[in-house]
């Protein structure tokens, strides 16, 4: 089982990230040269993602998009889902953007 503070950790989340995405090459039976040509993504960017867990955000959308596991990013950040208008209106009122004092 992972440690609870892992999910506030930012490496370990890369490194569960590039753990579950060579799960996935390797599920599919690709090499890291074949994801790497068939994704555009250097072999060193690749394998130093599956190593290190380091990457660009465009690199990593580019290996998803060869892997087929583009669904995970659309719901990040992503608008919440209400159930009642009594919601709707709550979030509202609490997202409105309200200006900060000037220090003069």
């Amino acid at each position: 089982m992972e440690n609870i503070l892992d999910a506030f950790n930012p490496h370990a989340i890369a490194n569960g990230i590039a753990s579950r995405m060579k799960q996935r090459r390797l599920e599919l039976r690709l090499t890291q040269q074949e994801l790497a040509q068939k994704s555009g993504v250097s072999l060193g960017s690749l394998k130093r993602f599956e190593l290190s867990g380091e990457i660009s955000l465009k690199y990593l959308l580019m290996l998803a998009i060869v892997l087929n596991a583009t669904e995970g990013f659309f719901a990040l950040f992503s608008q919440p889902q209400f159930v009642s208008i009594e919601e709707v209106l709550n979030a509202t009122a609490s997202t409105k953007r309200k200006r900060g004092k000037r220090n003069g």
